[in-house]
């Protein structure tokens, strides 16, 4: 009880202190004064042009207001967490106990999937507002005794306090409960965003040595192994795992020598028809194949890219092997329509980038059909830049097909989709996420849908990672799906066997015969 009246005390001083602190009080002192002069006299008036100050001063109503939005001054500036030190010193304060209990600690690592690419098309204040929403759910998880802190963008490690029976299933419990924090909506903007998390974890016993650092940099190789799995992954370190933990400020230094050494390639992702099942294309979607990393994904590489100034040579590498699994699907005897590749804001400002196309198909004797162009919707919202509008409009009367990617995330409108003769929107999976269970995104979805058939656009949702998600989006009319419900990005050699199954599966399902 005593402790419920010190709260309520103190947030009535608090909130005391919030309603006269601040320059609203100056409004306060002329009339007080004035106030003492009318029943008092020049006496009074004097009394109180000094008292009033004084008083306010020596109660501490002027004093400055600490900042409740974070836990620790000395912490992270956006998210308010304690920093790495905290970590390392909750993980050593647990081996020097461990030692006379059967209790155990273990530390986690977590990373937001794609977070680079949500602060390109969001901007960076709706990126460090997510980072402080998801530093408070990752807190929420936590029992007494946790510590978490922000590693840097955004990546963050929890020490675990000693707990019993803390092994690789609890360990995959917390996990999990971490994740399921992170992934419900946040609201940004207006817009309802859900994220995902890719964990990674060490319990100290399968760390090389026995100290806090070890375990901490073990669980970081442990995110990098999720994440080469794709996003939303959980892996816990496994002492044999060949591959070696490279720094990431390392990669500016490599991303040049890995273009040139053919390490950096497409892999494809399925398009299939929600109509038919058939399929309809594949998406060109780079992979780092690191020597000692294994696979990176491209949030994890992309900006090293953009910042050494190769985002064209990117785009040359990309286009080369995609025309290339065009003519080798053809001669294996596979039908793929066509291959979507992004282009970047760089590539579409070429003025050399159309005869450049033209020149890759002549080579492959490839109709320009097979190649479908991809470009954000941020590219063509905020863009003014005429090289481009040029660009764009030259592939489309070249016979290429022009795809929308991201929709909803750029605030496109209409006269642009028209202006650039988008054939076809793929709707950003931020709309698709839990569509067959939140009825907020079916009705905005279902809108996406209504307004692309009116105007006589064909649609593609992206990230479908579930079979109901799939059902639902073929009931409302989506024209095409990709995702992980259908199949995860895979280098070529393994799209043959990819097509040869999906084909056969179509082929043994049974046909409703028609009425004559």
């Amino acid at each position: 009880m005593a402790r419920i009246i010190s709260k309520f005390l103190k947030q009535a001083l608090t909130s005391a202190r919030t309603a006269f602190v601040g320059p609203q009080i100056l409004a306060f002192v002329p009339a007080l004064t004035l106030g003492g002069y009318w029943f008092g006299g020049e006496g009074l008036l004097l009394f109180m042009a000094i008292f009033v100050p004084a008083a306010m001063g020596l109660v501490g109503l002027f004093a400055p207001m600490r900042s409740a939005d974070r836990s620790d001054p000395d912490g992270d500036a956006i998210t308010g967490l304690p920093l790495k030190q905290a970590v390392l010193d909750t993980l050593q304060r647990a081996f020097e106990k461990d030692g006379d209990t059967s209790s155990r600690t273990a530390a986690v690592v977590l990373e937001i999937d794609e977070f680079e690419s949500f602060r390109n098309t969001y901007g960076a204040d709706a990126a460090d507002q997510v980072l402080g929403q998801v530093a408070e759910r990752i807190g929420s998880t936590l029992r007494q005794g946790d510590t978490a802190c922000r590693l840097h963008g955004a990546t963050f490690a929890v020490a675990l306090a000693p707990a019993r029976r803390l092994d690789l299933e609890a360990m995959i419990q917390v996990a999990a409960r971490m994740q399921q924090a992170i992934g419900a909506p946040i609201v940004i903007g207006g817009m309802r965003l859900f994220l995902s998390a890719s964990i990674g974890f060490c319990l100290p016993r399968r760390a090389s040595e026995r100290s806090p650092d070890a375990c901490l940099d073990a669980a970081e190789t442990a995110l990098r192994d999720a994440q080469a799995s794709g996003v939303g992954a959980i892996r816990a370190f496994a002492p044999q795992s060949p591959r070696k933990r490279v720094k990431r400020t390392g990669l500016a230094e490599e991303v040049s020598d890995a273009l040139e050494a053919g390490q950096i390639r497409p892999w494809f992702q399925p398009q299939i028809s929600t109509d038919t099942g058939d399929i309809a294309g594949m998406e060109a979607l780079a992979r780092w194949e690191h020597p000692d990393r294994g696979v990176i994904l491209p949030g994890a590489f992309l900006p090293a890219i953009a910042a050494s100034g190769l985002s064209q040579r990117l785009g040359e590498v990309i286009l080369n092997h995609s025309m290339t699994a065009l003519r080798d699907w053809g001669a294996a005897g596979e039908h793929v329509p066509n291959v979507a590749v992004n282009f970047s804001h760089e590539e579409l400002a070429d003025p050399t980038l159309c005869d450049r196309i033209r020149w890759e198909l002549d080579r492959f004797d490839l109709s320009p059909d097979r190649l479908c162009v991809e470009i954000l919707e941020t590219v063509i919202s905020r863009s003014e830049n005429d090289s481009i509008t040029r660009n764009v409009t030259r592939l489309n009367e070249l016979g290429c097909k022009i795809d929308l990617d991201d929709f909803g995330t750029g605030h496109a409108s209409i006269a642009n989709i028209r202006r650039f003769s988008v054939g076809r929107i793929k709707i950003d999976r931020s709309f698709v996420t839990r569509i067959d269970t939140d009825r907020d995104q079916q009705s905005l979805l279902t809108a996406i849908l209504e307004m692309a058939e009116r105007l006589g656009i064909e649609t593609l949702a992206e990230g479908v990672e579930t079979v109901g998600e799939h059902a639902l989006l073929a009931q409302l009319g989506c024209n095409f799906v990709q995702g992980f419900s259908i199949a995860r990005p895979m280098p070529f050699a393994e799209t043959l066997d990819w097509i040869r199954i999906h084909r056969q599966r179509l082929s043994d399902q049974p046909r409703i015969a028609r009425e004559a």
